[in-house]
């Protein structure tokens, strides 16, 4: 078995209060099949996600993103004297290893996952799995310190010209320690809760799975009971939307640009960023029909 580098994204999970709802509906949306024995949903037979049924009505619905440690301990102890805080301190899960919950400075709720008798996913970057993380936060510069200093991310500043954003645009792109800053190492990044956003809305993560078509996997999901929180935009590293499945749990999709396609100017300013981007407008628009 493969050992991850700490805190790079190992897995996800959604707890949904209907779980063989939920089934049906990323069955459909992501062509997922699921163990009968093991929570996780399967892609050709290899572990892409969990799929677990809400035990606390209290909790909200939501993916939690997992970064990976050898330690779920002595990490935790770090997250804590970093200046974050421990949710869910660490826990045995049988076969699945140790895992734990923790929020960063800025609120966003983090899972870490020391591995059992698996690592986690067996395939990502694959329509239908993972390919990307972003932690949304108000307080980027506590954010920042944290993930370096308790994960030794690298940081790369992105350059708002580049990516066709106003002057100020504020997104950091992060890669693994040890590796070179850039595209081809990162695995998500870190964007600001601006004032545009709506006043309640916390710091979180948002999780992107890939999928061939970003406009058929919007059709899809409001055809079987979901929503559109951001509508499908073009940007340099492909085409992007947020998304609700039919319980809540919010989530993003990304289908990267084909080979014509990548030489081919956008067809309006990028919104995001590498791999995928901070992909929210300043607000969430409601579905139709809301008041």
């Amino acid at each position: 078995m493969a050992v991850r580098t700490e805190g790079t994204p190992c897995w996800v999970d959604a707890q949904l209060p209907d779980l063989e709802a939920g089934k049906r509906f990323y069955g459909e949306l992501f062509g997922w099949t699921f163990d009968p024995d093991r929570d996780e949903a399967l892609l050709d037979g290899r572990r892409v996600a969990g799929l677990l049924p809400k035990r606390d009505g209290r909790m909200p619905t939501t993916w939690t993103l997992y970064l990976a440690t050898r330690d779920a301990g002595s990490l935790a102890a770090r997250i804590k004297a970093a200046g974050g805080q421990m949710i869910m301190e660490p826990y045995p899960v049988g076969p699945f290893g140790v895992l734990a919950l923790a929020a960063d400075p800025g609120g966003a709720v983090i899972g870490l996952r020391q591995a059992g008798d698996d690592d986690g996913f067996e395939v990502t970057n694959e329509p239908g799995s993972f390919c990307w993380m972003e932690v949304y936060t108000r307080r980027p510069e506590a954010t920042d310190t944290f993930y370096a200093r308790v994960f030794h991310y690298l940081g790369r500043q992105v350059d708002a010209g580049e990516e066709g954003r106003e002057a100020g645009f504020d997104y950091r792109v992060w890669s693994p320690p040890g590796s070179r800053t850039g595209d081809d190492s990162a695995f998500g990044g870190r964007a600001v809760i601006t004032d545009d956003f709506p006043a309640e809305m916390p710091g979180h993560v948002l999780v992107y799975f890939a999928v061939r078509d970003c406009d058929q996997a919007c059709a899809t999901t409001v055809r079987l009971g979901g929503r559109v929180a951001t509508p499908a935009f073009s940007t340099p590293h492909g085409r992007i939307a947020v998304l609700h499945d039919n319980q809540g749990a919010r989530f993003a999709v990304l289908a990267e640009p084909t080979a014509e396609q990548a030489t081919e100017p956008t067809a309006e300013p990028a919104r995001g960023l590498a791999k995928e981007p901070a992909a929210q407008p300043a607000a969430e628009p409601k579905p139709a029909g809301t008041a």
